[in-house]
């Protein structure tokens, strides 16, 4: 792939998918315009904005699913795409296991379907009908048929939507190992940002074009988020960040945690301080 990068690249490898000055009309209303973005392996990229900003649009062109009216999108040769939707529609009256839902995809080898169940920590599930699965099961099992296809992207839209917030906080740190032990970019629909603030590494927010983007503390004081979002800015943007000795179960039960991981989680929060506070743990 060659060509300049847009501005929303960073400073970095080879993107995985790259929005170029993209603009997409809809019954010839502006819908998206002039929009550039991009997200690399290994990264959190979170898009947030108001209802009718043009984010579900955005996911569509990235997916191929929408043809933009000007501007291009460029997408890393042999690139593997899984995607989430933000609403899984079943008919709860369809006899469906999980093991049936996930072969859906075309999958049959039992040991993937096993591998991808006990990644999202639903192992004990593959038996149960899909209806009676609780709304952060269900997104569980939505992410283990998406990284059946072995993406190097992962396209969430809204995730943590439908989950109380025990429920939230367990998904997203799940969201947040998968992508650092598979090394896949991760875009993420979300109004759920006192969540994912702690592990996103950067935030466009979208209102039919870029208003700002950066880091989450970055956006969290430009002006024109503040602008969009009014009083509810500081407390939707606030930098969630504490250090974990523990994690929740799908019921939302707390479970010890390794002694190594909660170390890589305390690490995790030392860097994010020094990133926001400098070396010496203070505001620059």
């Amino acid at each position: 792939m060659t060509g300049a990068r847009p501005a929303g690249h960073p400073d970095g490898g080879e993107a995985l998918v790259a929005c170029d000055d993209i603009t997409v009309r809809l019954g010839g209303k502006p819908v998206l315009e002039h929009v550039s973005m991009a997200v690399e392996p290994g990264e959190i990229v979170t898009l947030i904005g108001p209802n009718g900003s043009g984010k579900t649009t955005l996911v569509r062109t990235i997916l191929g699913l929408q043809a933009p009216q000007g501007g291009r999108i460029r997408r890393r040769s042999g690139l593997r795409v899984g995607y989430v939707p933000q609403r899984l529609t079943i008919d709860p009256t369809l006899p469906l296991t999980v093991r049936r839902f996930l072969r859906l995809g075309g999958q049959r080898d039992e040991r993937r379907l096993q591998k991808a169940v006990d990644e999202v920590g639903g192992s004990d599930l593959m038996a149960r009908q899909i209806e009676a699965l609780s709304g952060g099961e269900l997104q569980r099992m939505a992410l283990a048929r998406a990284l059946l296809r072995e993406p190097d992207l992962l396209v969430l839209d809204e995730p943590l939507q439908g989950v109380d917030f025990t429920g939230q906080l367990a998904l997203f740190n799940l969201i947040d190992r998968v992508r650092r032990q598979r090394g896949c970019g991760v875009l993420m629909v979300s109004h759920d940002l006192h969540l994912v603030m702690k592990g996103t590494d950067r935030v466009f927010c979208l209102n039919r074009h870029i208003c700002c983007s950066g880091q989450p503390e970055t956006v969290s004081r430009h002006p024109e988020y503040l602008a969009l979002f009014g009083p509810r800015a500081e407390k939707s943007l606030a930098v969630y960040a504490h250090s974990h000795d523990h994690d929740h179960d799908l019921s939302g039960d707390v479970v010890s945690l390794p002694e190594g991981a909660r170390e890589a989680d305390r690490e995790a929060d030392r860097e994010a301080d020094r990133d926001v506070h400098g070396p010496a743990g203070r505001p620059d």
